[in-house]
């Protein structure tokens, strides 16, 4: 088995990721017995060395299949890194009885990890989130072909290939098209403050019509409680008084010594009497 496959000082797609990059070009790649070989070591005798070996010699993969995701703004040093974690995923999920190469197993495990950092990174408001946006997300943008709207027609043949409904296509390519926007602009951001949120959303919280309506609001809210709590027979009366009103509110228990009866009885008056209360307020 080759013998460059002994650990580099800090292989890690850091600020250098060119070095990095010539480092893991420099592992060769396995044959078919050397991954077999070393695959069943694994997952027999549980060898940690085995393992190293297998991610070492697919750390190139990785590079390859981070660099088609160079599009979505976000370092490449940081998908290289996600993949990376996929890669060791698959290298312990990895069966070498299936028949299968390590290679081809570990796409999937990779293109997983590299795609939840996206999610969650590409937007400060997640973009994706149920299975049909997830899946849009990463298609819709390699189906356009040009940066103008969907016709119906390809929006259609988009949700047909997909296997979505077209609504959730109309919907992923409105998100794809938005931007995040900090409500509200900085001092530098003089070209751009008319669209800064803070600059026309209204505030009603001062609104001399909303403050005279919540007043009327608490005022016939109390009111209102003051006449259905009159209705109530004494027990009932004093039961929601002690247990809701009072500054020092009482236990069921509390209540339930008092009266001589269960907590559980104490319990089902005060729910019978709120919503007697809840009623009756409804209907004044």
């Amino acid at each position: 088995m080759s013998s460059n496959l002994q650990p580099v000082g800090v292989l890690a797609p850091g600020a250098n990721l060119n070095a990095y990059v010539q480092a893991v070009s420099s592992f060769s790649i396995l044959t078919v017995e050397q991954e077999q070989e070393l695959a069943k070591d694994l997952h027999q005798n549980g060898n940690l060395d085995a393992a190293r070996k297998l991610v070492m010699a697919h750390l190139r993969f990785v590079v390859h299949i981070a660099r088609s995701y160079n599009g979505y703004g976000l370092p490449l040093g940081d998908l290289v890194q996600e993949g990376n974690v996929g890669l060791m995923k698959a290298v312990k999920r990895f069966n070498p009885e299936k028949g299968v190469r390590l290679v081809s197993f570990a796409v999937h495990w990779i293109k997983a990890e590299i795609h939840e950092y996206i999610l969650r990174n590409w937007r400060i408001v997640k973009i994706a989130t149920t299975k049909a946006q997830r899946k849009l997300f990463f298609n819709l943008r390699g189906a356009k072909k040009r940066l103008a709207w969907l016709s119906n027609d390809e929006a259609e043949a988009v949700a047909n290939d997909l296997g979505v409904d077209i609504k959730h296509v109309r919907e992923m390519e409105g998100r794809l098209a938005s931007y995040d926007a900090a409500f509200d602009a900085g001092e530098d951001d003089d070209d751009e403050s008319y669209v800064a949120p803070a600059n026309y959303l209204e505030d009603k919280r001062y609104d001399p019509a909303t403050q005279l309506e919540n007043a009327n609001w608490e005022e016939t809210s109390v009111s209102g409680l003051e006449v259905a709590m009159e209705k109530l027979d004494d027990r009932s009366r004093a039961i929601l008084q002690r247990r809701w009103l009072n500054d020092d509110k009482a236990t069921l228990h509390d209540l339930a010594a008092e009266y001589g009866v269960s907590a559980e009885r104490i319990r089902q008056l005060e729910k019978n009497a709120m919503n007697k209360v809840k009623n009756m307020m409804l209907e004044a």
